[in-house]
């Protein structure tokens, strides 16, 4: 009797709605700007967190430069950016940022970093050290940051508040329940309490905050979230969809449909921040010029 392979049918992928598909990264500015980075040597969470608006905002000449280097020193669930034992701090790299800045004649610059728990002041000085590069090298260029937890240093806060950074973004990233297989290292009420400091040191600066949906979150904790983020002073908030970078990251539990963006966007709204960007695609620094002028 002839024996007879049979191969498990293979479950077809659903196919990627339409209001989840991101442009292709391509058009000379988009090539412009990455041989720019190469040449001085730069990081953009764009490329290293797999941001899937890389290809729109290469496109308008938007980049979120990642200071600290490109290894982190936190295993966080959902990211994509590599992680290790990085190199010693660079402290000419806040002067190549600010000269990146002045040749792409940016109006509003959005700074980040990986973690660097090995070296919170350090850290903390090259963000204020790249606020005042910028300053001097693109003046009237409005400064965002988005800045870790600094594992709650207040030293390391107030260093980088004191830089007067127009916009200072810090994000909550998922709901307290989640906080363990999601921010390895972080604590939710860490989080808030930096907010909230940010905000006692320096009151006229905006503040802001994102979230992602999609972990396995349910819609009361997110609202939650919210009220905590109004609590804290917090004035702008973003939330985004949950896109797994890769097997090795955490399974995404659940797609939302732009309807319900919209509903946590109202809901958002009526706890009183000024401004909320909710959408599949959005990313902490997503439209973050226009975020930040609708906030005032």
């Amino acid at each position: 009797m002839e024996l007879v392979q049979i191969e498990p049918a293979r479950r077809a992928l659903a196919p990627k709605p339409e209001w989840l598909k991101a442009r292709a990264p391509v058009g000379e500015n988009y090539h412009s700007l990455k041989r720019l980075a190469r040449t001085l040597g730069l990081n953009t969470v764009c490329e290293s967190a797999q941001c899937p608006n890389i290809g729109e905002c290469w496109h308008h000449k938007t980049a979120t430069f990642m200071l600290l280097g490109n290894l982190c020193t936190r295993r966080c669930g959902f990211c994509a950016v590599p992680k290790g034992r990085p190199a010693p701090i660079d402290f000419d790299e806040p002067r190549r940022v600010a000269e990146a800045v002045a040749k792409l004649g940016l109006l509003h610059a959005v700074v980040t970093s990986v973690n660097r728990d090995d070296d919170l002041v350090g850290g903390a000085r090259v963000f204020a050290m790249v606020i005042e590069e910028i300053r001097r090298q693109a003046p009237g260029c409005r400064v965002e940051v988005l800045i870790p937890d600094f594992q709650g240093d207040r030293e390391s806060i107030r260093t980088v508040v004191d830089a007067r950074p127009e916009v200072l973004n810090h994000n909550t990233e998922t709901v307290p329940r989640l906080y363990r297989v999601v921010r390895s290292g972080a604590r939710y009420e860490r989080s808030l309490e930096l907010l909230r400091y940010s905000k006692e040191l320096r009151r006229e600066a905006l503040t802001k905050s994102g979230v992602m949906v999609g972990l396995g979150e349910e819609t009361h904790e997110l609202l939650a979230v919210f009220r905590d983020l109004a609590s804290a002073g917090c004035e702008i908030v973003t939330i985004g969809q949950y896109l797994r970078p890769s097997r090795d990251h955490l399974p995404m539990k659940r797609l939302y449909t732009p309807r319900e963006f919209a509903e946590l966007k109202a809901e958002a709204l009526k706890m009183g921040f000024r401004h909320v960007e909710s959408g599949p695609l959005v990313r902490s620094s997503y439209h973050a010029h226009e975020q930040a002028e609708c906030a005032g």
